[in-house]
């Protein structure tokens, strides 16, 4: 049994995407209306031109009448999808399927979340019943044990670390200084990140991403009929999911040095796509960033860093806006924030302006070598999660 993927056959034409923040005055449905909307114009489409619809959102709607009443729309299938944090990627990665398979010309994914209308931060979910096994900690103390581990594991004190997790989230505020639509939009001095306050071992305030409300949207057609649309598509090299049998924290040998998860995932969408060198072939690359020791693990998970020396690679600076690779020129979860259903198509739209060249001049990299963008979204917690990855890019198949 193999998955054989579906390298160059559909292509994004179009996508939307909203200023992240803490939106009062606005709705989940005036959010959707915004992505939904921008998406649209930047294909040159109407509403009525979309034949099916894929809603990503994880407390803000509980079926497609969401998106339907929204839009008005007139008897259009419209599923709604959920998948932790990665919910705005698993909306993408099924509409895409579905254009692929054959069943359906043009598709819209779109996700949403309204966050601050709950009243909670993080996850807006009851816990479901389970069998006593599920570790009872917040996304932060989860996270958070990352950060002695790989210190533990790498000889690292604690003050190294403590530099290289401080220069993650600063590197991620100077980029998201430089985008108008990212939640936070200030330089914040590493002084400033490092002795923020405490909120579970080694991670202060700064250390955690935005709790914030978006929407972002994508619009994809088969790879043969993109250039009716725009002439600049992107098309999707690769699409890989994994969920994980969630026993890390059991397992003894699970050291929370790697998420085996990503490693997997990385794994199955570096073969799609035929990527044999992520650092040296791609031009950018958005990664969940949920916590600053998330990111320093996933630069070696996701092969941007040997094993052991990605800490170094940080401080070296490898991963800023002018490095061999950028990671999360728009600011990341960090600085962009993130809205669950939303984050996913939010990395996309990050690399729909860098690789068309379309991206603040600020901010902008160069893409005139490498050709292809990474995004890569996790949903759960260190041994316990779901991971998706996605390449695309501006060439179409030789």
């Amino acid at each position: 049994m193999a998955t054989h993927g579906i390298k160059d056959k559909v292509a994004i034409v179009g996508m939307g995407c909203t200023p992240f923040g803490e939106h009062w005055n606005r709705s989940a449905e005036d959010l959707l209306v915004d992505a939904n909307r921008e998406a649209l114009a930047d294909a040159g489409l109407e509403q009525g031109d979309i034949d099916a619809y894929w809603l990503g959102t994880m407390g803000s709607g509980f079926s497609g009448q969401l998106l339907s009443r929204t839009l008005k729309l007139d008897y259009k299938p419209v599923t709604r999808v959920e998948n932790f944090c990665a919910t705005g990627s698993e909306a993408f990665r099924n509409a895409c399927y579905a254009v692929a398979s054959g069943a359906i010309d043009v598709a819209m994914a779109i996700g949403v979340e309204k966050l601050k209308d709950s009243g909670y931060s993080g996850l807006t979910r009851a816990a479901p019943p389970h069998d006593g096994t599920a570790v009872g900690l917040t996304a932060p103390a989860a996270f958070g044990l990352l950060a002695p581990a790989y210190a533990n594991a790498y000889g690292l004190d604690d003050d190294k670390l403590k530099d290289v997790i401080t220069r993650i989230a600063w590197k991620n505020h100077y980029n998201g200084a430089r985008n108008a639509r990212a939640q936070f939009r200030k330089e914040v001095p590493l002084e400033a990140i490092r002795n923020s306050p405490k909120v579970s071992g080694m991670l202060g305030v700064m250390d955690c991403s935005g709790v914030s409300d978006g929407s972002a949207a994508a619009i994809i057609v088969r790879a043969e009929d993109a250039y009716k649309y725009t002439d600049q598509p992107l098309f999707v090299k690769a699409l890989s999911m994994v969920a994980g049998p969630g026993d890390g924290p059991m397992d003894p040998s699970f050291d929370y040095t790697s998420i085996r998860e990503v490693v997997e995932c990385a794994r199955n969408a570096y073969a799609e796509a035929g990527i044999e060198d992520p650092r040296a072939e791609l031009a950018l690359a958005e990664v969940h960033d949920c916590f600053t020791p998330t990111e320093l693990v996933l630069m070696e998970d996701l092969g941007f860093s040997d094993r052991g020396k990605a800490w170094r690679d940080v401080l070296d600076g490898a991963f800023d806006l002018a490095g061999d690779l950028p990671v999360n020129p728009d600011g990341g979860l960090k600085s962009f924030g993130h809205p669950i259903g939303a984050s996913g198509l939010r990395m996309l739209f990050e690399c729909w302006l860098q690789l068309r060249g379309t991206a603040p001049q600020e901010r902008r990299i160069d893409t005139s070598v490498k050709k292809l963008g990474l995004t890569h979204n996790l949903g759960g917690h260190p041994g316990d999660c779901v991971s998706f990855i996605s390449v695309v890019g501006t060439e179409p198949a030789a």
